[in-house]
């Protein structure tokens, strides 16, 4: 048999998914090119691995042990990748990390530089709402999460990253002068788990404001893009609106008890036993993240001390 490790790899995120269009966004591939991988595979057996029936994909009971045995594979592959590099005095392992939305626009600055010195370590970063992060915390599924609003249950501990502004936003002098919607009044929340929207429903709870209209979209982005195009204001995290706030396709608003300020934290359970990498990280982290601070979000100083 002349099978190869990527052959197998993308064998198994097609086991995984059931399907060869999900397997090829997974890896970041078109769909002809994991069709021709599995092909390729498929070649070196008499036995189907899978099947299409109708429009679904199937694994056989074959294409099932196979890939038990892929994955027993790739595990040995990955351990002695790591016991290469722990040979040569690098850190290996992996770090897990879920971050709140617009954590995605603090969280890589805090990581880059450390996964610069140790390119043993493997990231897994997932970035979803405030909601389904304070989950994964819970069950245990990760190192560590980043959120703006604490977790209610007390058996965490918290490292405080930095402070999180939130102004309230409207189309900018460059949008206006491209888009045909004039302002309105509308105000645009996120999703029912994000920690913006229950920061921006505080807020108007108790200054409530006439004839606005109640949006709602389920991404920081599909908000930033809806502000831009005039359809209404919101109020939003500075730290992801440098380029818009500089481009002109965004101003910010002077308003009465505005800008909200929150404070990222970097939580973890308090019980857990954090791996040889995730202790290196979280003293990574005390040693260097004022500099980090300095170095990457000063810009937001100036919008600060204008408000």
């Amino acid at each position: 048999m002349n099978y190869t490790l990527h052959q197998l790899r993308v064998f198994m995120a097609v086991v995984e998914h059931e399907s060869i269009t999900k397997a090829s966004e997974h890896l970041n591939l078109t769909q002809p090119a994991v069709s021709i991988q599995i092909k390729k595979l498929q070649e070196q057996f008499d036995i189907a691995l899978i099947e299409i029936i109708g429009k679904r994909l199937y694994i056989t009971d074959f294409g099932k042990e196979v890939a038990k045995t892929a994955a027993k594979i790739l595990g040995d592959v990955e351990m002695l990748r790591n016991k290469t590099l722990a040979f040569k005095g690098s850190l290996v392992g992996s770090l897990t990390i879920a971050v709140a939305s617009t954590g995605k626009y603090v969280m890589p600055y805090f990581l880059s530089d450390f996964l610069a010195e140790h390119p043993g370590i493997d990231l897994r970063m997932d970035v979803t709402n405030k909601r389904n992060v304070v989950s994964q915390l819970e069950k245990n599924e990760v190192d560590f999460v980043l959120v703006s609003v604490l977790p209610s249950f007390q058996d965490i501990k918290i490292v405080p990253l930095m402070e999180n502004h939130l102004f309230l936003v409207s189309q900018g002098p460059s949008s206006k002068g491209k888009s045909r919607t004039s302002f309105n009044r509308s105000l645009i929340y996120r999703e029912e788990g994000s920690a913006t929207r229950a920061a921006m429903k505080s807020y108007y709870d108790q200054h409530p404001q006439e004839n606005s209209k109640i949006l709602e979209l389920t991404s920081n982005e599909a908000v930033k893009q809806a502000v831009i195009s005039g359809i209404g204001q919101s109020i939003m995290p500075l730290i992801g609106l440098r380029n818009e706030l500089k481009d002109g396709d965004l101003q910010i608003i002077p308003t009465k008890d505005l800008p909200i300020t929150t404070q990222w934290h970097l939580v973890y359970l308090s019980q857990k036993e954090l791996s040889p990498v995730a202790k290196a990280y979280l003293d990574y982290l005390k040693e260097n993240k004022e500099e980090l601070i300095k170095t990457h979000f000063s810009w937001v100083d100036r919008f600060n001390h204008s408000k």
